[in-house]
């Protein structure tokens, strides 16, 4: 079965997630400054996720209208 685009958008949003992760736990994070970039990525990284999901849902079902 070949990828998806939207396949291919969520395992690469989740590698970007892990790697962050991981170099939160690792002690990268210099200083809170850093730091708090980093939770931020996250948590954008985590919302466009939720996005690709609901637009993969939407194509699935055959929905034309995204704007709700």
């Amino acid at each position: 079965m070949s990828a998806t685009v939207f396949g291919v958008l969520k395992g690469r949003i989740a590698e970007d997630i892990t790697s962050t992760k991981d170099h939160l736990a690792g002690g990268g994070a210099k200083d809170f400054a850093e730091y708090r970039q980093a939770v931020g990525a996250i948590n954008g990284l985590r919302k466009a996720a939720a996005h690709v999901a609901e637009l993969e849902r939407a194509h699935m079902l055959g929905e034309d209208d995204l704007d709700d």
